[in-house]
Parts: C-alpha cells; sequence; structure tokens
C-alpha cells in the first residue's frame, strides 16, 4: 500500500460512517466495520478518473425524491416536476428522442449527465436524476417486484443487503420502510456511484461500506432482514456463506436468497469447469431441492421457495450507460436455452428461511 500514490486510494470517511450508526444498533460495530474497511486497503489505478467524475457532479435545488417510482429511484428539481406535470396535463412528450428534455434546464443542471457517464458501466438501477434517466444493464426494478410480495413487512427494520452493487436495492428496501439499511459491495466504482446517488437523495438512514461478506465481524446479529441476491454462485464455499449471513441476524431474522440455479427435482449440482455465461468464479449451480437442504444444514428454519425464473434479454442488456456485452452475448445465437459454453442458460430461484428464535 505505501507503494500506491495518494489519489489512488480510496478515500473513507469513518466519521461519517459513525455518526450515521450512533442512534441505530450498529452502534457498538461502528469501531470494527471501520476497522474492516480499513484492512481492505482499498485502491485502484482508475479512481483519480471517477473521482473525477464524482466531484464533478453539480449541487441541484432537489424538491421531490421518490424511492418507489415506476421509473425507477428518482430525485428531481421543481423544474423536472413541473415538466413532469406539463406534459401529463397537455401530453407533450418531456424529453426528446434522443433522451435530453424538452423543457429548459439550469447550467448546473446541465453538467450532471456528463458526470454521471463519467462513472460507467451503471450495472443495477434504473434511477432518475433530475432531467437524467439511468438505464442501467440490469432492471433491477423487475427482481425487486418479484421478492417484494413474498417478504416480511420491513417496516422499521434494519437490513442488510449483501453483494449490494451500487446501492439500488438498498433504495427500495428504505422506500418499503425500513429504518437502517446497509450494503457491502467489495467494489470502489459501485461505492461512487452510491455516493453520486446519495448526493441527491440525502438519506442518512442507508448506508453503503465497501466490504465482502467474509469481511464482516462475526456473530454480529444485528439484522432482521439479510438479502443475499446474486452473491452464493460466486462463493466456492456456499456453506461458508450461509453460515456468515446467519450470523449477522437477529433471532427469528428472515433471509431472502436470490441464487442461479439448475433445473432438476432431485437434491444435485451441476458442478461448473472455466465459464458460466461469460461469467468468472461460478462454481456451481444447485438445483431447488439442493438449495433447500443446503439452507437448512447451515441451520436456517421454515425454508421456502418462492420462485424460479429464466432471465430475460430485456432484463439484462446493454445500454449506453453500460456498453459493454450482457447477456445476448452470453447466450448461444443458435439456441438461446444454452449459455455460449453450452451449459443451460440462467434461471434464478428466490428462497426465504427463518434464523432460529
Amino acid at each position: 500500500m505505501n507503494n500506491v500514490p495518494e489519489n489512488q486510494r480510496f478515500p473513507f470517511d469513518a466519521d461519517a460512517f459513525r455518526a450515521r450508526f450512533a442512534n441505530t444498533r450498529l452502534a457498538n460495530w461502528s469501531d470494527t466495520l471501520i476497522q474492516a474497511v480499513a484492512e481492505r486497503q482499498l485502491h485502484h489505478g482508475d479512481l483519480p478518473r471517477w473521482q473525477e467524475a464524482f466531484n464533478a457532479l453539480p449541487t441541484l435545488p432537489i424538491t421531490q425524491v421518490d424511492l418507489n417510482h415506476a421509473d425507477g429511484i428518482c430525485a428531481m428539481t421543481q423544474e423536472d416536476v413541473n415538466a413532469l406535470l406539463e406534459s401529463t396535463a397537455t401530453g407533450a412528450a418531456p424529453f426528446n428522442t434522443d433522451g435530453t428534455p424538452t423543457y429548459t434546464i439550469s447550467d448546473a443542471a446541465q453538467k450532471l449527465e456528463p458526470a454521471l457517464q463519467g462513472l460507467k458501466p451503471w450495472r443495477k438501477g434504473p434511477f432518475r436524476l433530475a432531467h437524467v434517466t439511468i438505464d442501467t444493464e440490469w432492471h433491477s426494478d423487475w427482481k425487486w417486484n418479484r421478492v417484494l410480495p413474498h417478504i416480511s413487512d420491513l417496516t422499521g427494520r434494519t437490513v442488510l443487503d449483501v453483494g449490494c452493487g451500487n446501492g439500488y436495492h438498498l433504495w427500495r428496501m428504505r422506500g418499503a420502510g425500513a429504518a437502517t439499511v446497509v450494503g457491502i459491495d467489495p467494489s470502489i466504482l459501485f461505492s461512487l456511484q452510491f455516493q453520486a446517488i446519495q448526493k441527491y437523495i440525502n438519506d442518512s438512514n442507508v448506508s453503503l461500506l465497501p466490504l465482502t461478506m467474509e469481511s464482516m465481524p462475526a456473530d454480529m446479529r444485528v439484522f432482521d432482514s439479510v438479502f443475499s441476491m446474486g452473491v452464493l454462485y460466486h462463493r466456492q464455499d456456499p456453506h461458508a456463506h450461509l453460515k456468515e449471513l446467519l450470523q449477522t441476524m437477529t433471532p427469528g431474522g428472515e433471509l431472502i436468497l436470490e441464487t442461479l440455479v439448475t433445473l432438476g427435482e432431485d437434491a444435485s449440482t451441476l458442478e461448473i469447469e472455466g465459464r458460466y455465461a461469460r461469467m468468472r468464479n461460478v462454481y456451481c449451480l444447485p438445483t431447488v431441492p439442493m438449495l433447500a437442504r443446503w439452507l437448512s444444514e447451515s441451520g436456517f428454519l421454515n425454508v421456502r421457495f418462492v420462485s424460479i425464473d429464466i432471465t430475460s434479454r430485456l432484463e439484462q442488456r446493454t445500454t449506453q450507460w453500460m456498453p459493454f456485452e450482457s447477456l445476448s452475448e452470453s447466450l448461444d445465437p443458435n439456441d438461446l436455452s444454452l449459455t455460449v459454453e453450452g451449459l443451460p442458460r440462467p434461471r434464478r430461484a428466490i428462497m426465504i428461511a427463518d434464523a432460529p428464535g
């Protein structure tokens, strides 16, 4: 770390996190969590470029925040709200075909999109910040809509989202009534994207820590609801991940697990050698019965299967905000039921289970 240039070291504001957690269940864990971040010694060669983009974000007079809007997480100025109201009243489109607004925006607001573009690729979303819609790779709202009807009411809960990316689902959890929402994700870029959104939403009850699940304190047991969505298949030891999740949960807390699976009525796994749908570090895909067994063996109770869905090319795709290869390039062009490696295309199952009371 001593050889890393100062401008490539991730700036982590420990005091801000300590203040944010002061009146929550995490207060007694603040120093431990901050130490865990420090031990990771985060740095990245692209950090100066990302930091420049972040610093270029304009200060805007946000007057309306909507964490449950159909267009995504929204934070808008009064001029944006007025334009939408006028559009509804007159039928006139508020945006041109190229996405630029038909209404006048301030000089400061004109700096918003170039700055946000400097933080690409944007994978989870969508977001609407002032006049800018961030059309992310994933329609993460679709996943949320599949999950939400099956989980316990989040009102007043302390919630953890593991592998949260840029934090899209953190805002949805907060919008569903959670009192304190914490996400963890090791990516520096995702942390900066989260901070960009937070600049306009400005909700101190939502936090993202640049940590992995493995670096979280053992036996923490402060979270009422724990989400692990899109993480388990990247863990070489799935039992270890499930036990780590359990150690963060209050007695009777609820786990919401979303992960890739393979089809089958028996408790078995599809072992992966090399890549899966062009992804590295995918080790095996369980059947739903095997996934249920893993949860039970790890100490969870009342394990229930919620849904299984084939990932759509409309749900995960290339956009101007994520211009690289996506799901379409990961499937066999001659047989869309298979990946380019000849394996079954991605299917995602949702399981819910309870921590012992």
